[in-house]
């Protein structure tokens, strides 16, 4: 998103927490500063755009997009150390998230879900609802309304020299590829979270900057000891998850270039250029994003009308005109979809 959209488009309102000014700037970093140092590393938003969701992520390649209604999207909490990220996503309307972890960056993450939350081609439903996410690698997650996630990110060098220190013969070959963890600590990584970042917060408040050396040390051996475990207990990779998984992706690439073609992709175009019935499709997109493709398509068209609102001039466009460039025939029903997804009326994002 180019800085002239994002200032149109962004609607969350943050709060950062530190000694001294607010710094512009959501990549910086206390990596390797002292206690004294007045720099922002605490960061709460109320998120609307998941555009935003994204950005304030900004250590890691992601793409979120909203697939239920709701105008608030998410409530975002994290500390950002530079080498080192806890965040808490409570999440008020369904997104899936895209994008690649950079090759030194590793994440140890959990969810307290309302709904099945897919990590790539692995399942909170699974035994294992501790994921571990190796750098360099592609993801994919679909978390849905009503979910708490929180994630710890590391220096992937860092937190596999403690790893192999702790179970050598489990971690002297890291993961590849996401794997889910067996751990009854879930309760305690959650807890954890919540107390790092309340305790940023109080202090903060107070006027005491917490020293970042100390706790990324402490949050780093925490979260070893939480997520450590053998090779007996990683819950396995299921063919016909992978397969949907597989489905899942590329249909979800033909339905965006054709969207961003202005061509608007069928059912029948889907399955035909993927070579799956219906009935498979359909399981595919229940596992990739816990929905039919008809849903799916429709939401898409709906987000890609949104974002041509926001982007367009009220003088040169209509919604009328956009609706329908997307497929969206019955303009009654076209608005009251519209505002049920993104909390507002097309005629406010147009005119915003």
């Amino acid at each position: 998103m180019d800085s002239e959209n994002h200032g149109k488009v962004a609607k969350f309102t943050s709060r950062a927490f530190a000694s001294g000014p607010e710094s512009p700037d959501p990549k910086s970093a206390l990596s390797g500063a002292t206690a004294s140092d007045h720099r922002d590393f605490l960061r709460s938003a109320a998120v609307e755009d998941p555009a935003d969701q994204a950005l304030l992520q900004s250590w890691v390649e992601m793409e979120c997009h909203q697939l239920s209604h709701g105008r608030k999207v998410v409530q975002f909490d994290s500390l950002d150390f530079g080498t080192q990220q806890v965040v808490r996503e409570r999440q008020e309307a369904s997104v899936q998230k895209i994008g690649t972890a950079p090759a030194d960056f590793c994440t140890v993450s959990i969810c307290t879900q309302a709904g099945t939350v897919r990590f790539s081609e692995h399942s909170s439903e699974e035994t294992g609802t501790v994921f571990f996410m190796p750098g360099n690698v592609e993801y994919d997650i679909f978390v849905p309304a009503g979910t708490e996630t929180a994630y710890v990110g590391f220096s992937q060098q860092q937190f596999l020299r403690g790893a192999r220190t702790l179970n050598p013969a489990f971690w002297e070959t890291p993961p590849k590829s996401v794997v889910p963890l067996t751990t009854h600590r879930q309760s305690v990584f959650k807890y954890a979270v919540d107390l790092w970042l309340g305790t940023a917060r109080e202090a903060a408040a107070r006027g005491e900057p917490l020293d970042p050396d100390i706790i990324r040390d402490q949050v780093l051996q925490a979260v070893l000891h939480m997520a450590i475990v053998t090779e007996e207990n990683i819950a396995p990779t299921f063919n016909e998850r992978l397969r949907a998984m597989q489905i899942g992706k590329k249909a979800r690439s033909y339905v965006e270039d054709h969207l961003d073609a202005d061509v608007l992709p069928t059912i029948v175009d889907i399955c035909a250029a993927l070579g799956v019935s219906e009935r498979t499709l359909r399981y595919a997109f229940h596992e990739y994003v816990g929905m039919s493709p008809v849903a799916y398509l429709r939401i898409r068209r709906l987000n890609h009308v949104r974002s041509v609102l926001a982007s367009s001039d009220p003088r040169d466009v209509t919604i009328t005109q956009v609706a329908m460039r997307y497929g969206f025939w019955h303009l009654g029903r076209f608005s009251g979809d519209y505002k049920l997804m993104f909390g507002e009326a097309p005629s406010v994002t147009l005119a915003s």
